[in-house]
């Protein structure tokens, strides 16, 4: 069976962000896995929010569909969420409410987030590592007929979880992204 490419997306921009940190980890271990994985910013994607009035009057934006393509050449998703106020971040949330927007030809719209799974890890200087936001993007994807695969990495007092080198310094952690990153794996591949 071939291997699976997979997509990491940080869904924060914040310069030092833990969010980022986490999804450059989540990507390393993907590729010593022996997986290709690309890392994104979505700063490269930017979009307005979300408007039923603009995009009636101008179309889904071409980031939305870029972006939209680019999830579309992969077999799976990890997405790192920050958490804002218990639940997901306005950039991470927006970005979601366009792609379910975008509609190719011969397609239903959000066909995207149909055909591939997605895996979900936050990262948080709180006790709970961010597990509401995490409940509240697995609730968001569900609505949009995405599969999520049970795994998920919620990592706790994420100010002191990585070393020197920007890696992550407990066992406990390092096991968790562990099972996370095979999981992924194990459903892409199931799912080619």
């Amino acid at each position: 069976m071939s291997a699976p490419k997979i997509l990491v997306i940080p869904g924060s921009l914040r310069t030092g962000s833990h969010n980022v940190k986490l999804a450059a980890v989540a990507a390393y271990a993907l590729a010593q896995a022996g997986i290709e994985v690309t890392r994104i910013s979505l700063a490269d994607f930017p979009l307005p929010l979300y408007d039923a009035d603009l995009q009636a009057k101008s179309g889904v934006p071409k980031n939305a569909v870029n972006l939209k393509r680019m999830i579309g050449s992969y077999h799976g998703v990890l997405i790192v969420t920050p958490e804002y106020n218990s639940s997901v971040p306005p950039l991470v949330k927006n970005t979601i409410d366009w792609l379910s927007r975008v509609q190719d030809p011969h397609e239903v719209r959000g066909q995207v987030f149909r055909h591939r799974p997605f895996a979900l890890a936050a990262a948080s200087t709180s006790r709970l590592g961010g597990t509401r936001a995490l409940a509240a993007l697995r609730l968001i994807l569900s609505a949009c007929h995405a599969t999520v695969i049970g795994n998920q990495l919620a990592l706790s007092f994420a100010d002191q979880a990585y070393d020197d080198m920007d890696r992550l310094k407990s066992q406990a952690d390092i096991e968790a992204l562990q099972d996370l990153v095979r999981q992924l794996i194990d459903v892409s591949q199931r799912m080619m």
